[in-house]
């Protein structure tokens, strides 16, 4: 197990980009009989252990046999999510955190998915025209995505973009959730300051004192910068803190909930190598059995507060 980490001192990474040219404001769906409730949002005081445990047991066999690697009981109680909370979730993908924070959160709680850039998504080779143009309409099919599924006693839902100015969502924020989602904000920062937008586009949308948590694939710290980038999934825990302390966030404490020690990438392995993905492995038994040994991938798991 590695030993809790903390730091102080902050290093500069790249000055903030501009919002990338995305115009579409916050995407917003809140129910008739809950318009205006913004002005009378009030937080839940703690943690509600028994309410997430309840939401947890609801979810499907699919979701359940993920718990052991990804700890959300755990990891949603490190960070200090209570119901009544304003949420932002980075990345939500097919929502596998989102389908336990809606109900977690709450009738008075909300929800907001956020996504690259549109401007990022041409970095990634699979990317072509008409799937980067489909991208800019994501936040309202995420939201209407989601109302097939939200139940009616759950969080609101809205949805935005990191290259849309936080707007009317400015400082209204409790926390903001990266699981697993800044690699590839890490990896292309180069080309067009990308973690430094999403970092400065937290910090607006957050209120004062709001919080960041974090999870993610760890690399050895041992390994070079060049290699640490994020392209192989991996990111080295000490410039992660950096890269939040430099914008403008204090680094609170780190956990080991998500840590796997066997997990030990070498030069040129990807956290997709191991499962569920199981890249590479084919019909290779021995290979698949092996990888299936090590378990999903070693992870941080840090907290920050908005400075």
């Amino acid at each position: 197990m590695r030993t809790i980490l903390t730091l102080t001192t902050a290093a500069l990474i790249l000055a903030a980009c501009s919002n990338g040219g995305d115009t579409k404001a916050v995407v917003d769906a809140v129910k008739p009989s809950e318009a205006g409730s913004d002005a009378t949002y009030s937080a839940s005081p703690k943690f509600d252990a028994a309410k997430l445990s309840a939401v947890l047991n609801d979810q499907p066999d699919k979701t359940k046999d993920r718990y052991e690697a990804r700890n959300p009981a755990e990891t949603l109680e490190f960070f200090g999510i209570t119901p009544g909370m304003y949420v932002g979730e980075a990345l939500p993908g097919g929502g596998w955190y989102t389908k336990i924070l809606v109900p977690y959160l709450g009738e008075n709680g909300k929800l907001v998915g956020i996504d690259y850039s549109v401007d990022m998504w041409p970095e990634f080779s699979f990317a072509n025209d008409d799937f980067i143009e489909a991208k800019k309409n994501w936040p309202e099919e995420f939201v209407a995505k989601s109302a097939e599924w939200a139940p009616e006693d759950g969080a609101k839902i809205a949805a935005t973009t990191f290259g849309t100015p936080a707007g009317d969502m400015a400082e209204k924020l409790d926390a903001v959730l990266y699981i697993r989602a800044l690699h590839n904000l890490s990896r292309f920062e180069a080309e067009g300051g990308y973690l430094t937008q999403a970092l400065k586009h937290s910090h607006n949308s957050l209120k004062p004192g709001g919080i960041v948590g974090v999870v993610q694939h760890r690399a050895p710290e041992s390994w070079e910068d060049a290699q640490a980038t994020g392209s192989a999934g991996y990111v080295k825990q000490s410039n992660l803190i950096a890269a939040f302390e430099a914008a403008g966030f204090d680094f609170i404490e780190a956990s080991e909930i998500n840590a796997n020690p066997k997990d030990q990438p070498g030069e040129g392995d990807v956290v997709w190598r191991l499962p569920p993905s199981l890249n590479g492995v084919g019909d290779d038994a021995a290979l698949k059995a092996e990888r299936m040994a090590i378990g999903e991938t070693d992870r941080m798991t840090l907290l920050f507060k908005k400075r």
